[in-house]
């Protein structure tokens, strides 16, 4: 199952953090990305009932979306997120604890670190990839780009600061997927009743994604 998820968020290329702030929101969210081809969503646990709120999206969307919890930093909600029906487990910080839990369930771990010692260290202790956060804070991709020089093997996330804008960067700089937060999860559309943006963001960001792929095929 690994595997699969692993291929799933590759493939799609993006993880959206989903911080809403109810379960109607979230919902409406998730079947605005959908549309737009994006089939996989972090919900974290920021948002008000998100054990709830895990359960209540796989009873809906089932296998059409890939769901990974994110803000995890215990190895207690690591294990109840998971039996509500997250695939992978994202945190913003590095917890051992966390990564064995998520390891010893079968699913998919996705620390986060920024350091090169907290890089290599989430790396060694059994991340399947590492979020690099808040990357924008550091440079953005040239840092990612700099953590990738000495250690080349490395499966990096960067996350904060992602944008339509600087995707491609990111891209080049050797990311293997990209966190994306509110360019992309845009709560604002949908209070306003227009979830189509959300729709359209996801669209282009599947577009940048294509076109990187298809340049660097042909290389």
């Amino acid at each position: 199952m690994k595997e699969t998820t692993r291929h799933v968020i590759e493939s799609v290329g993006l993880i959206p953090v989903l911080r809403a702030k109810s379960s109607s929101q979230a919902h409406a969210v998730v079947q605005a990305m959908l549309a737009g081809g994006v089939k996989v969503v972090e919900v974290t646990m920021t948002v008000p009932g998100a054990i709830e709120l895990l359960r209540d999206l796989r009873h809906e969307f089932g296998s059409e979306l890939l769901l990974g919890s994110g803000t995890v930093t215990t190895a207690e909600e690591a294990a109840a997120t998971i039996a509500a029906g997250a695939e992978f487990v994202v945190s913003p910080s590095l917890h051992l604890e966390v990564i064995q839990v998520t390891r010893d369930h079968g699913k998919l771990s996705i620390p986060g670190a920024l350091t090169p010692t907290e890089v290599i260290t989430a790396w060694r202790a059994g991340a399947d990839y590492v979020k690099i956060f808040p990357c924008s804070a550091m440079g953005g991709a040239s840092y990612l780009k700099s953590l990738l020089a000495p250690f080349p093997d490395l499966q990096l996330i960067p996350t904060g600061g992602v944008t339509l804008q600087t995707a491609e960067s990111f891209l080049k700089a050797g990311a293997r997927a990209l966190g994306v937060g509110s360019d992309l999860v845009n709560l604002q559309a949908i209070d306003n009743g227009t979830p189509e943006v959300i729709t359209h963001t996801a669209r282009a960001y599947l577009e940048i994604l294509q076109k990187f792929r298809a340049e660097s095929e042909s290389r």
